[in-house]
């Protein structure tokens, strides 16, 4: 496949646009070559700039659950756009998605819009720590929260030392009130909690990692980090930008049984706009203005024609449950064959799946957390990559990154990706 228009879009992109894109992954540093512009898609394809179609498996990092274009979704946003495109003030369609978002999702009582998982991820913790009245948070080494300065926390040199900040711009006094802990190890989290005691408001923590491919957790390390939470008054926040309204209904909170505190949302909650949301049970969210004395705003916050594409999209959700089983089995299908031609061609290599999220590492090694992640062979990952590319299909342009399936892929999409998995391993 050329790229030629791409690559003049991306030269002209980078003369006005810092690194030619906005945000840094799409940049393709991780895998080198040009980024893909895309001009259209529809269903479980790409149409880029250049005329090629690729199936595509990330979805838009994943809201594209059904699909894209989905008819109900786009005609929803028409709708609402003749009648106006924002007010900043409130409108009926903030109540219906807030009150079925609470109906699908078990444990929280009130709900609030914002514009971003960012967004709603730096407010869960705000508020986390105006309820709890404490000031430090733990978070995961490899867990990817947005770019607010809480988050962006590198590891220091022993389990119970202070964070430091990873990216310029984080100042040292932001970074020392995170304390970064080792995903799927409880032990570690145990460590940091005797370490601070008492001065941890919140555990933030995605529960089925996203950031460093696909990896859900150990047996028991959701369960432990609920009662740790429990006997020391740590509020337990689950971000479920990616898997909340993806792995099931109601999310992790339903896939897995287990409850948290505050629970942070975005992607499928969007129906693809800009939309986040974090939820509680009342007796937080009441701490929230202007109800309470923590502070969070937003103009275009519950904005019309993003309200619109996520209750068409949850509505449709919420009316064929039987999607989530679809996905799964699509998921474990892919999973399968991928496994198959991997092995026949003698590749080394793991993946990683649940529901309708998967992602293939190059170390045989299981991968359960960032440094197992980080084992895997890099070069390996960028042939798999482009040879992909070649032959149609879009996976995300880094090893650190999860797949994701939507409803709208056919059993032959999958056979035809199989094929060609098939057909560049056997190249490396």
């Amino acid at each position: 496949m050329l790229y030629k228009r791409s690559s003049q879009l991306f030269a002209e992109a980078e003369k006005v646009i810092p690194g030619g894109v906005n945000s840094p992954v799409r940049a393709f540093k991780s895998v080198g070559g040009t980024p893909i512009f895309v001009k259209s898609a529809k269903g479980a394809y790409l149409y880029d700039e250049d005329g090629n179609r690729l199936i595509d498996y990330i979805n838009s990092w994943g809201p594209m659950i059904l699909g894209h274009a989905y008819e109900p979704v786009v005609q929803a946003v028409i709708e609402k756009a003749k009648l106006g495109t924002s007010f900043g003030m409130p409108t009926e369609l903030e109540t219906q998605i807030a009150a079925l978002a609470v109906a699908m999702v078990p444990n929280i009582d009130k709900i609030r819009f914002v514009n971003s998982g960012t967004e709603a991820c730096m407010s869960a913790v705000r508020l986390a720590r105006g309820f709890t009245k404490k000031d430090k948070i733990i978070k995961f080494a490899g867990c990817y929260h947005g770019h607010s300065d809480s988050f962006l926390i590198q590891a220091g040199s022993g389990a119970i030392t202070f964070g430091s900040p990873n990216s310029p711009g984080v100042t040292a006094g932001t970074a020392k009130d995170t304390l970064l802990a080792k995903y799927n190890d409880l032990e570690n989290v145990a460590t940091l909690i005797e370490a601070n005691k008492n001065e941890i408001a919140a555990i933030i923590v995605e529960p089925v990692a996203g950031n460093m491919g696909c990896i859900p957790p150990n047996k028991g390390f959701l369960e432990g980090l609920r009662q740790l939470c429990t006997d020391n008054d740590i509020l337990l926040i689950f971000d479920e930008v990616m898997t909340g309204f993806r792995l099931a209904a109601g999310g992790v909170q339903e896939l897995l049984n287990i409850t948290a505190d505050i629970v942070c949302f975005g992607k499928v909650i969007g129906g693809g706009l800009p939309v986040g949301a974090f939820a509680a049970r009342e007796e937080i969210m009441n701490y929230l203005a202007p109800l309470g004395p923590v502070y969070q705003a937003g103009t275009l916050s519950g904005n019309p024609l993003a309200m619109a594409a996520g209750l068409a999209m949850l509505q449709a959700l919420d009316t064929d449950r039987a999607i989530f089983q679809r996905l799964e089995e699509k998921t474990a299908y892919l999973a399968s064959g991928i496994d198959k031609v991997l092995k026949a061609n003698n590749v080394t290599f793991t993946i990683n799946s649940i529901g309708s999220m998967i992602s293939v590492h190059f170390d045989v090694t299981p991968v359960i957390d960032f440094q197992t992640a980080a084992n895997g062979d890099n070069e390996t990952f960028k042939k798999f990559f482009h040879g992909l590319l070649q032959e149609g299909i879009y996976i995300a342009p880094s090893a650190y990154e999860t797949w994701f399936i939507t409803d709208a892929l056919t059993y032959e999409d999958l056979d035809f990706t199989i094929r060609a998995i098939d057909k560049v391993s056997k190249t490396f």
